[in-house]
């Protein structure tokens, strides 16, 4: 990766990486503890577009482990920079009259064996255009949903939340309401959590919250996977989560922007769709 950056764009990537690897020894760490011995496999990319040189552009690696608890994760990590096209510049947050952007961020999505244990989604990045903001959240995705897993996950996010504003937990648990929904099916995509997008101001302020997102995922979904993976599960209770994956699957391909955003930025196909389920069904 040939992009020179300064000291905030070196912090900011340097925390997504660190919250990557433990990220990936606490899910390996799950792994063992079920008899398994899967680990995740992490392949580097560049970024492609138009007269860049390899590396010129930035790029990233795509970390995906499939194992026994864990029937697919993909953990991401990226920090790529450039030119918007025309017509996408015009929609992204300061780039309507300069195309230039740099973006560096982690992104995961976890898809479970069992149906008891929640699949789960969360993602943080720190953007710079004419503008400097972060942005994230995390959600989680029961295709079975337990009241008290729901409770939990928000109660964690809620505490991270309220040490820095508190108005940020109700603000973004409604965002996160309102952009986790599929309209064309009338239902939220999962039981929520929080999303917050254009988080601007003094940098410190909003890296020091976006990193109590990343603390705060990896204190509250351990202990939910550790607590289910062992419930017996039926028949019916499968198809209910190859059910519930489909309408994973269309949120993703349909309305979500982080999908579009790194296929309008030149990133690696395999890493923006690594949030795809192995198996899906569609009555």
């Amino acid at each position: 990766m040939t992009i020179i950056l300064d000291h905030q764009q070196q912090a900011a990537r340097d925390w997504f990486e660190s919250l990557r690897t433990r990220i990936c020894a606490e899910f390996e760490a799950i792994e063992r503890e079920a008899g398994s011995d899967a680990s995740f496999t992490f392949t580097p990319w560049d970024r492609e577009a138009p007269g860049l040189t390899p590396g010129e552009g930035g790029g990233g690696v795509r970390g995906v482990m499939k194992g026994k608890i864990f029937e697919k994760v993909g953990v991401n990590v990226s920090t790529v920079s450039g030119e918007f096209a025309p017509d996408f510049a015009r929609t992204i947050h300061g780039a309507d009259e300069n195309p230039a952007f740099f973006a560096t961020g982690i992104s995961l999505v976890a898809h479970m064996a069992n149906p008891h244990v929640p699949a789960v989604h969360m993602n943080t990045r720190y953007l710079r255009t004419a503008k400097s903001w972060f942005g994230g959240g995390a959600d989680l995705n029961p295709p079975l949903p337990r009241d008290d897993d729901t409770g939990e996950f928000h109660a964690v996010l809620k505490a991270a939340c309220d040490a820095h504003d508190p108005d940020y937990y109700p603000r973004f648990k409604a965002w996160a309401d309102d952009y986790f929904y599929i309209p064309h099916r009338q239902v939220h995509r999962g039981v929520g959590g929080i999303f917050y997008d254009h988080l601007e101001g003094e940098f410190d302020a909003g890296f020091a919250f976006t990193r109590a997102v990343g603390d705060a995922f990896l204190a509250a979904f351990p202990p939910i996977v550790r607590r289910r993976m062992h419930d017996s599960w039926s028949e019916a209770d499968y198809r209910q989560m190859l059910e519930w994956r489909g309408r994973y699957a269309e949120f993703n391909l349909v309305h979500d922007r982080g999908t579009l955003f790194g296929l309008k930025t030149g990133g690696n196909v395999d890493a923006i769709l690594m949030s795809l389920p192995p198996m899906a069904s569609w009555s």
